[in-house]
């Protein structure tokens, strides 16, 4: 397994292979992402273009099979950025961890942990103070929700993050099964670098 830190103009050639693996990862539970390549290679080149943004992949045999982003959260869609604002957190302090996404049968082999460990290393050098991300809120009920799914909390509270209590946004996407796109809820977790 080859783990691979890029900036800058490195990161298009990354692009096509993380918009795929965007798809793939995400059409699973919690997110149930009904994903479009073309959308998926916009939205990742607007990331890319993005000052300090990072992009680290993890590569078996010179194909991405897992990758994780961050940015400035100035740099982030005000979906995002404007409801941080409101709450009274300064936007140019925090760094912001987009996807972490991981084909199932590489999970549990310490993936999750490196791509933290190289994007709050990566904040750091851009003199970020906080890190920030936020997950899906799915109801407890959701027919959706496989039987035995444990959340990612535990790993996250590992990492010294915690849910900023009453801090959420609203992005709409397109589930599997849906007509149209439907706003979901994403929940806010912070820690200090």
């Amino acid at each position: 397994m080859k783990l691979e830190v890029l900036t800058g103009a490195a990161i298009e050639h990354a692009i096509p292979a993380l918009a795929r693996l965007r798809i793939a990862v995400f059409a699973e539970w919690p997110y149930l992402y009904s994903g479009d390549l073309a959308y998926e290679e916009d939205y990742l080149r607007a990331f890319a273009a993005a000052p300090d943004a990072v992009l680290v992949t993890a590569c078996e045999r010179d194909q991405i099979v897992g990758a994780s982003t961050a940015s400035p959260l100035v740099a982030q869609e005000s979906e995002i950025r404007e409801p941080v604002a409101a709450y009274g957190l300064d936007p140019e302090e925090i760094f912001y961890f987009g996807e972490s996404v991981l084909l199932p049968e590489y999970r549990g082999r310490g993936l999750g942990h490196a791509f933290f460990d190289h994007r709050e290393a990566h904040a750091r050098a851009s003199e970020a103070k906080f890190s920030m991300f936020a997950g899906v809120i799915r109801p407890q009920d959701h027919p959706a929700k496989p039987q035995g799914y444990r959340p990612l909390d535990a790993f996250w509270r590992g990492r010294s993050y915690e849910k900023v209590e009453g801090l959420t946004c609203q992005i709409a996407w397109q589930d599997h099964g849906e007509d149209a796109e439907t706003p979901k809820p994403l929940q806010f977790w912070m820690r200090e670098l």
